[in-house]
């Protein structure tokens, strides 16, 4: 691509909810949105990280688990495709205190269940909620962006990096000591997160009303190219997800194991590796503006790889470091994918969001609920040896189409 084409491709991005004026950044958007992606998916870090005090209480399998894990994610994977889609011909963007009015029920349904049925229904009600949240939440951080695109989708996305890391200390230090009932405390939280979006909402639908339509759909590279670029994209997501569907379902039962380490301690170190993916996220947006987005997707998804295949054969220690160094690098390619992606496909946030926060996230739900039956039958270190060669699917990445940013 050009650099006049690409530059014209962020101004159409830019300037759709704006009219002719010039594109600044909306910096109290984007931190709201963040703020509330934060409170999102505290919820939902919140619910990998009881999975111990459920499997205590429930007397429940890695299968079980896997299950759970899989209720969630598979519920955001096929909604969140569908909404942004939708919502890419008629943005809703007060739709998002909606979302957060779902992921209050599940909040809540979590706390009370007396069974595990209704376990699987409150962790599919996150998944609803989290469904109707990241399209259209994407979108807004994009029309807030001012054209520093790589900058505003990470502050974006470290808000829920920052959440699902805060998730499991809240569960260790909240939930693990008072029990399970307290989880409903931090449905207030999700209260007035409803309340902020539904400002940020007729804060956007301002926007979209002046601007008068929709952002231009530029013409960037032949559709196939396009379609192969989208699916390689999602195929090292989907990669980087089972790994990270490996830690956040998992991990905390691997060092327990091994380690012989307390609920507490192994979400201690679980919270090391959220924590590194919080300063990951932030790090890949603001390289992908300054160097693009493919060489930070060549460095994250490859660089983790001496890393990942150490971790299963060192010590506790030594598993902590490697804990956050992975973390640190693995999450910075996903602002970078995310970017390349709405830059393939421009006028087509939501449905980009959807694919990416939604799809390929479910299908590491899917993973989390393979990865369960393998760790029930050959034991959960034997899980982490096969899931340390997955970063060599980032060998994909020659494939993609390179674009000249100048």
């Amino acid at each position: 691509m050009s650099r006049h084409s690409a530059r014209g491709l962020h101004v159409s991005e830019a300037t759709a909810f704006r009219g002719s004026a010039p594109a600044t950044t909306a910096w109290s958007v984007l931190i709201a949105i963040s703020a509330c992606h934060m409170i999102n998916d505290v919820m939902q870090s919140m619910l990998a990280a009881i999975y111990p005090l459920l499997q205590q209480e429930f007397t429940l399998s890695y299968w079980q688990i896997g299950m759970m894990t899989f209720a969630f994610q598979v519920t955001a994977s096929l909604l969140q495709p569908v909404v942004g889609a939708i919502t890419d011909k008629n943005p809703m963007p007060k739709s998002l205190s909606v979302g957060m009015g779902s992921t209050v029920a599940g909040v809540l349904l979590l706390a009370l269940a007396h069974e595990y049925w209704v376990l699987l229904i409150g962790a599919m009600l996150i998944g609803v909620g989290s469904s109707i949240f990241h399209p259209e939440s994407s979108r807004v951080a994009r029309i807030a962006s001012g054209g520093r695109f790589g900058t505003a989708q990470s502050l974006f996305q470290l808000g829920g990096n920052f959440g699902t890391a805060l998730g499991p200390l809240l569960a260790a230090f909240v939930v693990v000591p008072l029990g399970r009932p307290s989880i409903a405390i931090f449905s207030a939280a999700a209260m007035l997160g409803s309340a902020i979006l539904w400002r940020i909402g007729a804060w956007a639908e301002g926007r979209r009303k002046a601007g008068g339509g929709r952002a231009s759909k530029q013409a960037t590279l032949p559709r196939n190219r396009v379609v192969m670029a989208i699916v390689i994209l999602a195929l090292l997501t989907f990669t980087k997800n089972i790994y990270t569907a490996s830690i956040s379902s998992y991990y905390t039962f691997f060092l327990i194991e091994k380690f012989g380490l307390t609920t507490q301690q192994a979400q201690l170190m679980l919270f090391l590796f959220l924590g590194g993916m919080a300063g990951g996220v932030m790090l890949g947006g603001l390289l992908g503006d300054k160097v693009g987005p493919l060489k930070v997707i060549w460095f994250s998804i490859l660089g983790i790889l001496p890393f990942t295949l150490a971790l299963p054969h060192v010590g506790l220690a030594t598993t902590g470091v490697l804990t956050v160094i992975i973390g640190l690098i693995l999450a910075s390619a996903f602002p970078a994918i995310v970017v390349f992606a709405q830059e393939l496909v421009p006028g087509r946030t939501g449905l980009i969001a959807g694919i990416f926060f939604g799809f390929a996230f479910g299908m590491g739900g899917i993973a989390a609920a393979v990865l369960g039956v393998l760790a029930d039958a050959k034991g959960i270190e034997f899980v982490y040896s096969v899931c340390s060669f997955l970063p060599l699917m980032g060998l994909l990445t020659i494939f993609l189409p390179k674009m000249d940013r100048g």
